[in-house]
Parts: C-alpha cells; structure tokens; sequence
C-alpha cells in the first residue's frame, strides 16, 4: 500500500460512473493518485448502486469482502446511492466503514479525506450534510471514456413520481447542467478523440425543465453538435414517453450526427398498469410517435424497458403486453420483474404475483423479444456497417465493437476478421447473425 493513493470500485449505471470519474479528478486535485488495485490504496472508494435488491446486495458484498481483507491503514468510503439511501442502516451494519459521503455533493469527498489523513476516526465521520438539491462539482468534467466512446451527464435527479422508484428519495429533485458547462465537456471529448457521445441522465427529455425553459434537449442539440463535428456519433438515451418533440424528431431525421437510435423506457403496455405505476399510460401516443418517426427516420433503432409482475398486473394485462411487443417490433429490449422498494408509493401495495410467475413472464416477454431482434438481425445479413471497435485479439484477428444500433453495455456487439485500434471506426460486412450479435469481416 502506497500513501495518498486512491482506488474507486463503481458499481450501478453509467451515471454512477461519471460521477466516480468527478471523484478521481476531486481528488487528484488534492495530490492524491490513482493505485492500480484496491490492495495498494490507501483510500478505497465504493462508489455504490442502491436502486434495486440485486445492487443493493453487490453493493453489501463488495463492501464486506473489502472490510475483510482490508490493511490496518487503509480506508473505505461508502459513496453513491446506497450511502445515500441506506447511511444510518450501513452505519449500524459497517462501523468499519471510514466514511460516507452521499450523491448530491460530491465534493464532500476533499474535506472527508483530509479529515482521515489527520487521523480522525471513523466514529467523528458518520454524518455529512443533506442537501436539498443536487451540486455539480465546478470545473470537473461529467464524462467518463470508456475507449472511442464516452458518456456525457447533462443532468441529473428527478421531479417525477414513478410510484415504484426510488430514484427522486436518493438523487433529490432534477438539476440541469449549465450549457457552457456541456458545451466545454464535449469539446474536451472532442479533442480526446472520442467518435461516440452518449448523453445520459435520468431523463434527458426533461433537460432544462428546472428552469422552466421548453424543448431544452433540442436547443442544446443545436448548439453542441455544429461544434463538435469531430465527433460522428451522438446518442441520446433515456428519453421519456410524451417529452419527444417534433423538432427533436426533426434534428433525429436531418443530422447526421444525431444517431437514429430511440431509447424509450415504457415499463408496460396496459394503461391500468401505467396508472399505478404513475406513469403515462396514453399507449396510442407510443404507437403513432414510433410509426411516424420510423416513417421520418428509415434506419431508427427502438429500444425499450419493461417491468413485468406489478401489483395490479394481471394475466390480461401481461398478455397486453405480450401482444405490444409483437406489434411494435422492438430492435432492443430489456425486462425485470418489479420488486417493492422502501420509501416507494408502490411499496404499499401488496405484492401479490408469486417470484416464480415474475420470472416465468419475463423469460416469455424476453423469449418473444429474442425472436424478434434474431430477425430484424438476419435482415441485415450481406449489408454494410461502420463499427467502432472496442476489443481486439491480435493474433486472431478478432475486433468486437458496436454499431450505431447498439448503445454501450445494454444492446448487442458486433465481431469481425480484420485489424484496427481501439477506439477506431472501420466499415465491415454483416455475415451472419445470433438473435443479439453480429458476425463479418473487416471491409
């Protein structure tokens, strides 16, 4: 173990990744510097996820096996949502614990990390402020380069409420980035070399509606993309069922740049369902937006979240869905089954739907899904497509990467025979397909 070194564990989505590269320029700011493993730092960072059972209990384990074989001078900081969420629980359950700091300010880190380089003890480091909105720490960059391709946090929080989310109770209401402050990031992505932008946030259709402004994701579209025509890829996801405007439809269709590529989060299909989830439940809207700007935008990719097994969802409203999907043919999906979550509206209902009947409807909502993305791929068989790579096997000749039609971590990949770089953009040929993959060669 070194002295004033630092390691970051992170855990969750990509936003939680930004925010774990905000950490590591706060703190090398501070003359600290980043360790290769979490046994040679001296601070070890868990950037936690606490959204649902299943990261909550990564987050748990993680914690733990790292308290096991910690050394005498190391120090572990619990940070991110389930040290927001869950802070007087972990520090019962972890007193070893050196120190938390929540997800509205991440620079309560610097004043944390000098405390314990003077000595102070995990007891006198329990608390932190609550703050009533979220902060953004001046002059860090929200990004996070994962190879040619980088995420770019335009805002963050919520001022929604989803009666089976806990997201607004850990993140606080939604803030909006400054455009200056955007503008700046994606001009250093720029200069990076970066080919793929993904805009995140918890919803990026909502973006400027803390300040009351309108169509806020469309005008900072058209100030950002002109300046940064370096970049070829620019993706938008986590967009919000009702939010999609037409002049956003519009840049969709005529810029190039704006990847044609939909990621809209439904979590059903039966406005009964919707309902209790506090949700938009005009389904027709869904459908004519999907039809018109797939009539607008020929290659536009449509992917979407479900949530199967909620309270109120009965066998005719599962069906509903069932029969949505087939209708709408979507290119990319994802399901989980619902699980109640303290502090939630929808923790009050009961939870009627046994967990074997939430798992077997995913499987036959994900079942259906399969057959239909090995499809829609198979169509794409003998056509061309630009792909940025982001693994390479040099003595097979194997790249693996992604298209436009696939969004980093969630969709599918594309492997092909050729040579490149990481980080390159190479054109290959679609040889053949499995129901999420494709398969070419180089061209």
């Amino acid at each position: 173990m070194k002295k004033n070194t630092y390691y970051i564990i992170s855990l969750g989505c990509a936003k939680n990744l930004v925010d774990s590269n905000v950490l590591a320029q706060l703190l090398e700011a501070e003359d600290l510097s980043y360790a290769r493993s979490a046994r040679q730092a001296e601070f070890i960072l868990v950037n936690t996820c606490g959204f649902i059972h299943y990261a909550r209990e990564e987050s748990l384990t993680t914690l733990q096996e790292l308290l096991e074989s910690k050394k005498p001078d190391q120090k572990i900081i619990a940070t991110g949502c389930l040290a927001e969420r869950w802070r007087e629980k972990l520090i019962q359950t972890h007193p070893q614990l050196n120190g938390f700091i929540g997800t509205r300010n991440l620079e309560d880190i610097i004043p944390l990390v000098h405390s314990l380089q003077d000595g102070a003890k995990a007891s006198t480091l329990n608390s932190y402020p609550l703050y009533p909105a979220l902060r953004y720490a001046e002059g860090a960059s929200y990004t996070a380069i994962q190879g040619g391709s980088s995420y770019l946090k335009i805002a963050d929080g919520c001022h929604r409420s989803c009666a089976f989310c806990a997201i607004p109770g850990i993140k606080g209401s939604l803030v909006s980035r400054e455009i200056d402050d955007l503008l700046e990031d994606a001009l250093f992505l720029q200069s990076e070399g970066v080919q793929e932008i993904n805009l995140i946030a918890q919803d990026i259709t909502a973006y400027g509606l803390d300040r009351n402004e309108s169509d806020g994701l469309y005008k900072l579209l058209t100030i950002v993309l002109p300046q940064i025509p370096d970049v070829p890829w620019v993706r938008l996801l986590y967009t919000y069922p009702g939010m999609i405007s037409d002049t956003l439809i519009d840049l969709m269709a005529a810029e190039n740049q704006l990847l044609p590529y939909l990621d809209i989060p439904l979590q059903h299909a039966y406005p009964e369902v919707l309902k209790a989830m506090r949700r938009p439940s005009d389904i027709d809207w869904v459908r004519k937006t999907i039809k018109k700007m797939r009539a607008r935008i020929p290659d536009l990719v449509v992917r979407s979240t479900f949530i199967v097994g909620f309270p109120n969802e009965t066998e005719e409203s599962f069906r509903s869905l069932l029969d949505f999907v087939e209708e709408i043919q979507f290119d990319h999906l994802g399901v989980f089954t619902y699980s109640p979550e303290e502090d939630t509206a929808a923790y009050l209902m009961e939870d009627a739907i046994p967990e074997e009947e939430k798992t077997n409807r995913m499987n036959q909502v994900m079942e259906l899904q399969s057959s239909i993305s090995a499809k829609k791929n198979q169509s794409l068989i003998g056509s061309s497509l630009d792909m940025l790579v982001e693994g390479i096997d040099e003595e097979q000749d194997i790249l693996v990467g992604r298209s436009f039609r696939d969004a980093p971590e969630i969709d599918g990949l594309i492997v092909a025979h050729g040579s490149a770089q990481v980080g390159g953009m190479i054109k290959i040929e679609v040889e053949s397909t499995g129901p999420y993959d494709l398969f070419g060669k180089q061209i």
